[in-house]
């Protein structure tokens, strides 16, 4: 093989490497919530009990958005367990029309599966395709990474998802906040959208990120 085609071969093995968590070199990693550094250490493993490896925090809905939205995070910060295994969760219960207002996962692809209810679910694809339909209990939808997607509860009850993610750290970027609650310029903003002043202004009090931490 010529010097250029391995100098491909290799660059592309780094970048498929870097594009995803990194797997695991022990069996695991509890994280030390007490460190004080931002990257957590790994306890002590002949400290680990299986309490480490469980977790009871989404046993029930956690508090309601305005947009009848409870979402309740399984990552690292409550789940010290989970650290290093490059995954997290989310239990979202929504109310009868409850929301989930379109965001993205810029880290991780998301599997959703239909605990309760029937749940209005889809992405939008980069040509501006939109796959969507009504999931109801026990069926699953999967939302590849990176790419806008949202719910809704169309049923008559309470509906609940939990959702699982291929990463420890998936992030979340609300596309109302990030577009209308964040620092772009208002004549920007106005041009791109048709909005006026005043309509500008009553979105960014809306969404500002506060209101929806």
């Amino acid at each position: 093989m010529s010097l250029l085609t391995v100098l491909s071969v290799i660059l592309l093995h780094s970048y498929v490497t870097l594009s995803s968590d990194p797997d695991p070199v022990q069996d695991f990693c509890i994280a030390d919530m007490e460190s004080a550094t931002k990257i957590q250490p790994c306890k002590n493993s002949s400290a680990a009990t299986v309490e480490d490896f469980v977790y009871s925090g989404i046993k029930l809905p956690g508090i309601f958005s305005e947009t009848g939205l409870s979402a309740k995070s399984v990552n690292v910060n409550v789940f010290p367990g989970l650290n290093k295994l490059g995954l997290s969760f989310v239990r979202a219960d929504f109310e009868v029309g409850g929301v989930n207002v379109p965001h993205i996962h810029p880290r991780a692809t998301e599997i959703a599966f239909v605990l309760e209810g029937r749940v209005y679910s889809g992405f939008v694809d980069t040509e501006n395709r939109v796959f969507a339909k009504v999931i109801e209990k026990g069926e699953v939808m999967v939302f590849p990474k990176g790419l806008v997607h949202f719910q809704m509860n169309v049923g008559d009850k309470p509906a609940t998802i939990l959702g699982s993610f291929n990463s420890q750290n998936p992030g979340l970027q609300r596309i109302p906040t990030a577009v209308f609650g964040s620092g772009i310029k208002e004549k920007l903003l106005e041009k791109a959208f048709g909005l006026s002043s005043k309509e500008l202004s009553k979105l960014r009090m809306k969404l500002a990120p506060q209101e929806l931490s």
